[in-house]
């Protein structure tokens, strides 16, 4: 069956970096686009990248400059490098492909 796992979240100073991973399973990873979106206490879940099955990307303009996405098809995993974090960026972030979620890995910005 379809599964998503994402890893990498934790607690970083405002300004650290953090790298998320998505890995994936049970479908053709090199054929789907593959989304990072994320939940902030209170809020709809967000829109945050996108990379296509050849590799174009598109950003929120929240994280645009900040964070980049990008995937490795011989590991059917994606990546969300996120740099110059921001406390706002504080959330639950998902991994999403055909049409399936993970679980989600906490990010929190905070000093």
């Amino acid at each position: 069956q379809v599964q998503l796992v994402e890893s990498g979240g934790g607690l970083v100073q405002p300004g650290g970096s953090l790298r998320l991973s998505c890995a994936a399973s049970g479908f053709t990873f090199s054929i789907y686009d593959m989304h990072w979106y994320r939940q902030a206490p209170g809020k709809e879940r967000e829109f945050v990248a996108r990379i296509g099955s050849v590799g174009y990307t598109n950003y929120a303009d929240s994280v645009k400059g900040r964070f980049t996405i990008s995937r490795d098809n011989t590991k059917n995993t994606v990546y969300l490098q996120m740099n110059s974090l921001k406390p706002e960026d504080t959330a639950v972030y998902y991994c999403k492909g055909y049409s399936s979620w993970g679980p989600g890995t906490q990010v929190t910005v905070s000093s």
